[in-house]
C-alpha cells in the first residue's frame, strides 16, 4: 500500500530525544545504515534461482530485501541503463535533441551482438537510437550514441565511469556502454538499483520507452524482451541482459496505486527464470511492505527554544518530504528522535541545518534525515543577550 495521506507524528512530538550528536552527510547516514526493511517482517522474501537479487522502493529509497546485494557481476545488456541516463543527461542539458540526425560509423556498424540493423553512413535520428538500444538492446545503436556524445566508445566509458562514481556506486566499473563481456566490466545488484531509481526518478518523461513493447527499423520488427510486459499491466520497464557467463538478468520497475518498486534479478538460468523470479519479488514486495510519507517540506517537527535571539523559539523542520518503507500494519510504530546541539543559539538561518531526525523501528533506523531551521532569528541586541546569558545561567 502507498499511503499519501501522512502518519501523524505529532504525537510523538512530547517525547521526542533532543540530543547532541556529530553531523553525518546523508552519504554517510546511508551508507551507515544497513538495514533492510525484510528483517523487521514475519514473512520471508520468496525462494529464487536468481544469484544475486534486490527489491528497491523508489519513494523511500530503502532496499526493502536483498541477497549478495554487493557481489560484483557482470551487467550485461543491464549497462545500457547508464547509457540511457548519460544520453537523458545530455538531451536534458541541451546537447542533444531527439530529432537530431547523427550518422552510423563503421565501428558501430561492426558492432557485434544484438543489433538495431543500423545501416552504415547513414542518418539516423536520436530518437530512433534510443529506442534501438531500449527497446531492442542494439548495441550498434549504443555505441552510434555512445560516439556521438564522446566521440568514442573508450571516452563515452570513461564518462559512465564518472557519473558512476558521482551517484557512489561503489561496485560498477565500465568497459563500453553497450555490456559486451570485459573482465572489469563489473557491477552490484545495489549498484544496479540505485541506478534504475536515479533514472525513473530524475528523467520520468523518458521512462515511455522502456515500456514499449516492439520496434520496427529497417524493416525488421523485433519485440522488447522484457516479458513482464506482457503479463502485468504495471510494470513500466526497464532491461534486460544476458551473455553466457552472467546468465539472465533483469531490473524491473513498476508502478502501482502512485508507489513504485524497483527490482533487479541477475544469474538466472533463463528467460522464464528471470521473469518468474522478478514478478514473485515485485508481488511480494507490494502486498507485504506499505510506504508512507511523515512529514511534508518547511512543516516544524520542532519548535526548538533558540538563546539570545530576537525571539525565544524556533520553528525545525525538513526541507524535502520524508517517506519510509515498513511491514504492513507497523507504520504507526515509526519512532522520530531529534538530534540537535544544544543550547541553540542565534543568530540561524533559514534552512541552516542544525541537526538530524532519526526515523526508526524496533531499534533498526529507517531514515536520517537533516534537521534545518525553518526561519531566520537574528541575534539580539546587547540587552536581550545579557537577559537570556542570566537565564541560561539560571537554567
Amino acid at each position: 500500500m502507498f499511503n499519501n495521506g501522512r502518519i501523524s507524528l505529532r504525537r510523538y512530538v512530547a517525547a521526542l530525544s533532543l540530543a547532541f550528536v556529530p553531523l553525518l552527510s546523508v552519504a554517510q547516514e546511508l551508507a551507515s545504515n544497513p538495514t533492510l526493511v525484510s528483517e523487521l517482517s514475519t514473512i520471508p522474501a520468496p525462494t529464487l534461482g536468481a544469484k544475486a537479487w534486490l527489491s528497491l522502493d523508489a519513494n523511500s529509497e530503502q532496499i526493502i530485501a536483498a541477497h549478495n546485494i554487493d557481489e560484483r557481476i557482470e551487467p550485461a545488456s543491464l549497462t545500457k541503463l547508464m547509457t540511457a541516463y548519460l544520453v537523458f543527461d545530455a538531451i536534458e542539458a541541451g546537447r542533444l535533441s531527439l530529432d537530431q540526425e547523427v550518422t552510423v560509423s563503421e565501428n558501430a556498424w561492426r558492432t557485434e551482438g544484438s543489433r538495431m540493423f543500423l545501416n552504415p553512413n547513414t542518418q539516423v535520428t536520436v530518437n530512433e537510437l534510443l529506442q534501438g538500444m531500449i527497446v531492442q538492446s542494439g548495441n550498434d545503436a549504443t555505441v552510434v550514441l555512445a560516439e556521438t556524445i564522446s566521440g568514442s566508445e573508450e571516452a563515452f566509458a570513461a564518462l559512465m565511469n564518472e557519473e558512476a562514481k558521482r551517484q557512489g556506486l561503489s561496485n560498477t566499473h565500465f568497459e563500453n556502454g553497450s555490456g559486451l563481456p570485459h573482465p572489469d566490466h563489473l557491477t552490484s545488484v545495489r549498484d544496479l538499483g540505485i541506478l534504475a531509481k536515479n533514472l525513473v526518478t530524475r528523467f520520468p518523461q523518458h521512462v515511455h520507452y522502456y515500456s514499449q513493447k516492439e520496434y520496427l527499423y529497417n524493416k525488421i520488427n523485433q519485440p522488447n524482451r522484457n516479458r513482464l510486459l506482457w503479463l502485468d499491466t504495471t510494470v513500466d520497464g526497464l532491461k534486460t541482459g544476458h551473455t553466457k557467463t552472467a546468465g539472465y538478468g533483469l531490473v524491473t520497475t513498476a508502478l502501482r496505486d502512485g508507489r513504485r518498486i524497483i527490482t533487479v534479478v541477475t544469474g538466472t538460468a533463463n528467460d522464464a527464470a528471470r521473469t518468474e523470479d522478478s514478478l514473485k519479488l515485485l508481488n511480494w514486495s507490494y502486498q507485504n511492505f506499505d510506504t508512507v510519507e511523515l512529514y511534508k517540506p518547511n512543516e516544524p517537527i520542532v519548535n526548538a527554544r533558540i538563546w539570545e535571539g530576537e525571539t525565544e523559539n524556533v520553528g525545525l523542520g525538513l526541507k524535502q518530504s520524508v517517506w519510509v518503507t515498513v511491514p504492513r500494519g507497523r507504520s504507526n510504530d515509526i519512532k522520530p528522535t531529534a538530534h540537535y546541539a544544544q543550547p541553540l543559539m542565534a543568530p540561524v538561518a533559514q534552512d541552516q541545518q542544525v541537526g538530524n531526525v532519526t526515523f526508526s523501528l524496533e531499534d533498526h533506523t529507517l531514515a536520517n534525515v537533516p534537521l534545518l531551521a525553518l526561519e531566520n532569528v537574528p541575534q539580539a541586541g546587547f540587552v536581550g543577550r545579557m537577559v537570556d546569558k542570566v537565564r541560561m545561567w539560571f537554567n
